[in-house]
């Protein structure tokens, strides 16, 4: 179903809140269908992506550490989308 979402388990430095959020965000962009929030729906979509950012840190600090990193390179970590965000 999330197919774009990055693999944050085994990097290097690990992943950070943003990309975890980042991925949240996406994951509950994908399920809800909820591309741009409204008044009426920011405030679950916010509390959404805020759980599932937690539960995913949660997560990943519980796991062994993987042996190898992941396959492809987090979005927030590609230099094309930090020069246009301007991170």
């Amino acid at each position: 179903m999330c197919r774009n979402i990055t693999e944050l388990r085994g990097l290097e430095p690990a992943a950070t809140a943003d990309e975890i959020s980042a991925a949240a965000r996406q994951y509950v962009r994908k399920v809800s269908g909820i591309t741009r929030t409204t008044e009426a729906n920011a405030e679950a979509f916010e509390l959404a992506v805020a759980e599932v950012a937690a539960t995913t840190t949660r997560l990943l600090a519980e796991l062994p550490a993987r042996r190898q990193p992941p396959k492809t390179i987090p979005p927030l970590r590609r230099p094309e989308v930090r020069a246009r965000l301007g991170i």
